[in-house]
């Protein structure tokens, strides 16, 4: 009968020592995320260029890209090449600060804007129209000469995975430039930029550092197209 009473109690005690460890253990390991990782670019430059470089170029007029809805949201969006190209993923725990085509746009005027000004459509109002009367408080800058409008179209943002521990962000958009002047709106020229940068991780942390990536070399290469278009302009 004591034998009995003892394993009864051996057992008891071994059950609840089960119980603290389990609980003991639950405590010490590391919980799985639930809290997004939010993502942008990074800080970007962080020294000023004179305000004198500015007047080298004439001002540009630039709004947001457009995009389409899929990628109109914070989702960090890869695809699985190896197996449905066509199908766009979303990271469950991942997410930018803002849709990625705001993102490209404040990039992209923060570097074009280091030589020229960049305005907003309807910012700075043609001489020939500068004499109408408006009110004082949506008064426009005037410009004597005609004014050069960029038009941007997101057509891809995503992580590429040719493989489950291979990927690269790749980016693709359409630039339309135009000339506004006070016959009309001319197109100067057109061309669509696609860049694939390779991921450091396959992962939406090495995602976002190769779309980062993609966007700065994208971002130059408009930068080289837009000198070279009014070059070419200013030839004829």
């Amino acid at each position: 009968m004591n034998n009995i009473a003892t394993c009864a109690y051996l057992t008891r005690v071994r059950g609840l020592f089960l119980v603290y460890l389990l609980a003991l253990t639950g405590c010490t390991l590391p919980r799985a995320a639930s809290t997004p990782a939010v993502y942008d670019f990074g800080p970007g430059t962080l020294q000023t260029a004179p305000t004198t470089r500015i007047a080298n170029l004439p001002p540009l007029e630039f709004s947001t890209p457009q995009t389409s809805t899929a990628l109109n949201s914070t989702t960090v969006l890869y695809r699985l090449g190896y197996a449905d190209a066509q199908q766009l993923k979303p990271y469950t725990l991942a997410r930018w600060s803002m849709p990625p085509a705001q993102l490209i746009g404040q990039r992209l005027r923060a570097q074009l804007g280091a030589r020229r000004a960049i305005v907003a459509p309807g910012d700075i109002a043609l001489a020939a129209n500068a004499a109408k009367p408006v009110s004082t408080a949506t008064t426009p800058r005037s410009s004597p000469e005609p004014l050069l409008n960029l038009h941007l179209e997101l057509e891809e943002f995503s992580q590429l995975f040719d493989a489950p521990d291979k990927s690269s962000g790749v980016l693709r958009l359409r630039a339309t430039l135009t000339q506004r002047g006070t016959a009309g709106e001319i197109l100067l020229a057109q061309r669509s930029f696609i860049t694939q940068q390779a991921a450091p991780t396959a992962d939406a942390s090495g995602g976002v550092k190769a779309l980062t990536a993609a966007t700065d070399q994208v971002i130059n290469d408009i930068e080289a197209w837009l000198a070279q278009v009014e070059r070419a302009d200013k030839a004829q």
